[in-house]
């Protein structure tokens, strides 16, 4: 895979400030209350009825196997009369079906017309984010990560309960190199193409060193706070049950197929798209995710598999990956990351 420039004269200026306009980050009987106010991933398959979706850089794991920044289009939830919603409770990581509701939220396995997208006015509450000061070893960059995590879980749990779906907040492992990375999900020498990744079958955000790379990315923490919220997006979608209405859609379709490699691609820019939203929120909020911090996310999104050596485009473009991160960040909307609702030219 060839990628682009990293930090190319003249990238755009910060723009974070369009994501505080309003946000919706809670549901209740009584109404909604307002608040004023993204990578790739590696899939693998799985037995059973989950399946994992393969990055090409930056890996996620998945049940198995863009629209511009300035784009006019408004995405809108849709329903699909055959699609079946199910539901899980989890417990430790683990989805345990049930053929009875749930008294509390639960996941509901359907994709464009999730509750995550029901409202245009969902987003992201802007929450001060304490991050822990980047280092390139081990130790400080588990705590780095983690610190992340904290920040990210005290937004996305917030959005998540506002629209009624359950939560948890996803482990994190970070291995020395990809090959000790052994998981239910498959390991570093099985899984081609994969560097960090999401694993939902122990809930769990791998973040190998050798994979995060440090030799590109130095000492600027933008880049990689960016990817461990693209991998932590795969975990809403997990939580949501977007994760399992694709799985078993990509199941349904061939994993492959034209039809299968383009629902894969949803998956992956919708991920791009949460972790704009993301950083476009913890921006603003006045914590240590400052215009630096989000200029270096900004323009570290320019990867994507355009040119797939075994010619599996199940990531997006370089163009897309930019483009949906950007709106994200910019618009700080869950429904505005819908990319299963956006035309096939949007998510090629």
């Amino acid at each position: 895979m060839t990628f682009g420039p990293r930090f190319a004269p003249g990238y755009r200026p910060y723009v974070a400030k369009k994501s505080n306009t309003g946000l919706i980050v809670a549901v209740s009987i009584i109404g909604i209350v307002a608040v004023v106010g993204g990578l790739i991933a590696a899939v693998a398959l799985t037995g059973g009825n989950s399946r994992h979706v393969a990055d090409a850089g930056y890996s996620s794991t998945y049940p198995t196997d863009t629209e511009s920044a300035t784009t006019s289009e408004e995405t809108t939830a849709t329903t699909s009369s055959s699609e079946e919603t199910t539901t899980r409770e989890t417990t430790s990581g683990r989805e345990t079906p049930t053929s009875q509701t749930p008294s509390g939220p639960h996941s509901v396995a359907k994709t464009g017309d999730n509750p995550l997208f029901a409202s245009p006015a969902f987003g992201l509450q802007n929450v001060p984010c304490s991050l822990s000061r980047w280092a390139t070893d081990q130790a400080s960059v588990t705590r780095f990560f983690q610190s992340g995590i904290t920040c990210l879980d005290a937004m996305w749990s917030k959005a998540l309960g506002g629209a009624d779906l359950p939560f948890e907040s996803p482990n994190l492992a970070v291995p020395r190199s990809l090959s000790e990375s052994s998981t239910p999900c498959g390991s570093g020498g099985t899984t081609t193409g994969v560097t960090p990744f999401y694993c939902p079958s122990n809930n769990t955000i791998y973040m190998p060193m050798d994979r995060i790379e440090i030799d590109v990315w130095g000492n600027h923490p933008g880049p990689y706070l960016s990817i461990l919220a693209h991998e932590y997006g795969h975990h809403v979608q997990n939580m949501a049950g977007i994760s399992d209405a694709y799985g078993e859609q990509r199941y349904d379709a061939g994993a492959d197929s034209a039809v299968g490699l383009e629902l894969s691609r949803r998956m992956e820019l919708e991920a791009q798209c949460f972790s704009g939203m993301f950083l476009g929120s913890a921006s603003v909020s006045g914590g240590s995710v400052d215009k630096n911090i989000y200029n270096e996310a900004w323009n570290a999104q320019d990867r994507g598999d355009d040119y797939a050596r075994n010619g599996k485009r199940d990531h997006g473009s370089a163009k897309h990956n930019i483009s949906w991160w950007q709106h994200g960040a910019t618009t700080n909307r869950s429904q505005q990351c819908n990319t299963w609702t956006a035309s096939a030219g949007d998510v090629s």
